[in-house]
């Protein structure tokens, strides 16, 4: 059995963050909006989340018309940040690049 991941310093998730442009720290998570029209947000959960279960790591998302809200932390560490969030963001940033999103200021 796996032991619970390490929560990242600090200055780890700072450096991190700095490899991630399109993500922001609120807290104990790291948050992307993506602007989107609804359906193409619809197909972009959808291969978000066909990549969630292939790496057993999962974002929190909220659709809205025009934009996809993702939120991301380890819930077995706490809901702290571990580096497996930032291996789920740089893939999630892989996916909104197939699906042809702009990020939301």
């Amino acid at each position: 059995m796996a032991g619970v991941p390490k929560p990242l310093s600090d200055e780890e998730i700072e450096a991190r963050l700095a490899e991630l442009p399109d993500w922001t720290r609120a807290g104990d998570e790291i948050v992307r909006t993506v602007a989107i029209r609804y359906h193409a947000g619809v197909a972009m959960i959808v291969h978000i989340a066909d990549r969630e279960r292939r790496i057993g790591h999962h974002a929190d998302i909220d659709l809205r018309i025009d934009h996809l809200r993702i939120a991301v932390t380890t819930h077995d560490a706490g809901h702290k940040l571990t580096v497996a969030d930032f291996d789920l963001a740089a893939r999630i940033d892989a996916i909104a690049a197939a699906h042809l999103s702009t990020p939301v200021d």
